[in-house]
């Protein structure tokens, strides 16, 4: 093992932005401990780490199991000796009319995507601190920007990301602890096979879509230069400026683009999906949703 190689935890790490992120990372010469629920997946993306030429952990994780996410540092720590860069990635999504969403699938978006990022940061924070810094990413949504209908509970769980992030900020000044967040746009990525759906009709990304590439991207820039806040995807950047001044106007126009935009023509079934296990589909970066700019103005030309 090479001292001098930077260490990086990433959650939610078996495919999507995850994915995405453990390999740039490893492009980059960082080590990499992958994290996520299926042991499989996340072998894979170790190889393909280490293929990279850097090593490679995979490490099976319920990053709502406190638990869990403490043997996670430990194993880190163990192999590497440090933690340079931990990244809250990992996530899950829901769609669903507030009154229609069944109370126990509401909750268990908050535990993985609000108590998982507080997990990751309790198991880290006293590992950056002791080393005397390193940096946190913590993934959001441009929903943590703008709410969005039918997303009573993804949208809850990213706001509380963003907040808890500032918070947690201010109470780490002095420490060397850099705290960011990354808030992605509509990204092509196995997310919304995996949603959890009570609206009965089948879920599809909305566009545009951008590539996982550039939210690994501005993970690692926020693992490097420490930037506080930022938002993936032009889109996102406009909506989000907008809404500061323009909030009924906005949240009125998303309204509309998402209920055409986000589901198709086909009837589907309520279903849970990856909330409380796993699914076997889906472990690549993409999830082959990306729209071309052609698509996009075609789109808005209807």
């Amino acid at each position: 093992m090479e001292a001098s190689r930077k260490v990086a935890v990433v959650t939610g790490a078996s495919s999507g932005i995850g994915r995405a992120a453990a390999r740039l990372f490893a492009e980059r010469g960082w080590n990499v401990v992958a994290a996520a629920r299926r042991a499989d997946a996340l072998e894979a993306v170790a190889e393909e780490c280490v293929g990279l030429g850097v090593e490679a952990l995979a490490v099976p994780t319920d990053v709502s199991d406190e638990a869990q996410v403490q043997e996670l540092v430990g194993t880190a720590r163990g192999r590497f000796g440090r933690v340079d860069c931990w990244v809250n990635n990992a996530g899950v999504y829901l769609i669903g009319d507030f009154e229609r969403t069944p109370p126990d699938a509401f909750r268990r978006v908050l535990d993985v995507n609000f108590h998982g990022v507080v997990h990751g940061c309790r198991a880290a924070v006293p590992v950056l601190r002791a080393q005397g810094g390193g940096t946190i990413v913590n993934v959001a949504s441009l929903d943590s920007y703008v709410g969005v209908r039918y997303g009573t509970a993804y949208a809850s769980s990213k706001w509380a990301v963003r907040g808890f992030s500032d918070a947690l900020r201010q109470d780490l000044k002095g420490s060397g602890i850099r705290v960011c967040v990354v808030s992605p746009a509509a990204i092509d990525t196995p997310l919304f096979q995996h949603a959890a759906n009570y609206e009965g009709r089948r879920l599809k990304a909305p566009n545009p879509t951008y590539e996982p590439r550039s939210v690994a991207e501005a993970i690692l820039e926020a693992a490097e230069d420490g930037k506080r806040e930022r938002i993936v995807g032009a889109a996102g950047k406009i909506v989000a400026q907008q809404r500061k001044v323009l909030a009924p106007l906005v949240d009125r126009v998303f309204g509309k683009q998402l209920e055409r935009d986000h589901f198709a023509d086909e009837a589907q079934p309520p279903t849970d999906g990856n909330l409380f296990a796993p699914m076997d589909e889906g472990t690549d970066a993409s999830g082959g949703w990306h729209t071309t700019p052609q698509r996009v103005l075609a789109r808005l030309r209807r």
